[in-house]
C-alpha cells in the first residue's frame, strides 16, 4: 500500500500519492475558497502537513477521505483568516449542450453566477458539507469523518444548505 510506504519515508511512494490525489483536493479547495491561488496553498500545505503526519496515519479510513480532512481544514483556516468576501466565480462553466445561442449561455452564466454566490453566502461548514456531498459525491459517512462531526450533524448542515439554496435560487425556477 502506497500511504504506508509512504508513513515509513518512502518519498516516490508520497509522490505518487501526490499525483492520484492533488486535481480533486484542489477542485474541493477551489469551491470552497473560491481562488486558485489560495486553493493551491491550501492543498499545499495539506500534502506538507499529510507528510509530516502520514506516520500517525491508522489506515480507519481511505487515505482520501483522510486527505480530504486535511484539506477541508486548511480551507476552514483560510476562510477564518481571510478578511475579503469569497469569490463568486467558484462554480465550474456549464457544458454547452445543444443550445448554445448567445442569449442561452448569457443565461447559463448568470445561473452559475447566483448559484456561485449563493454558496458563497452560506456559513462555511454548510457549503463545505454541500461541496463534498454534491459536488465531490461523498457519502454523509465520509463527510463526517471528514469534516469529524456526526452523521447527524452532516444531515443537518446539508439541509440547511439545501434549503438556504433553494430560497435564495427561487427566482431561477
Amino acid at each position: 500500500m502506497l500511504a504506508t510506504r509512504a508513513g515509513e519515508g518512502d518519498e516516490q511512494a508520497f509522490t505518487i500519492l501526490m499525483q492520484r490525489h492533488s486535481s480533486f483536493l484542489l477542485a474541493l479547495a477551489l469551491h470552497i475558497l473560491g481562488s486558485p491561488q489560495d486553493a493551491e496553498e491550501a492543498v499545499q500545505e495539506a500534502f506538507i502537513s499529510a507528510w509530516r503526519r502520514l506516520p500517525e496515519f491508522r489506515h480507519a479510513c481511505a487515505f482520501s477521505t483522510w486527505m480530504y480532512r486535511i484539506t477541508v481544514n486548511r480551507c476552514l483556516n483560510s476562510l477564518r483568516r481571510r478578511s475579503a468576501p469569497l469569490s463568486l466565480n467558484t462554480v465550474a462553466e456549464p457544458v454547452a449542450g445543444a443550445d448554445t445561442s448567445p442569449a442561452r449561455m448569457a443565461e447559463e452564466d448568470a445561473l452559475a453566477d447566483a448559484l456561485a454566490e449563493a454558496l458563497g453566502s452560506l456559513e462555511p461548514r454548510q457549503r463545505v458539507c454541500w461541496i463534498l456531498r454534491e459536488l465531490h459525491g461523498l457519502s454523509y459517512g465520509e463527510i463526517a469523518h471528514v469534516t469529524g462531526t456526526s452523521e447527524q450533524t452532516v444531515r443537518g448542515r446539508l439541509y440547511r444548505a439545501r434549503r438556504s439554496l433553494k430560497e435564495m435560487m427561487a427566482s431561477w425556477r
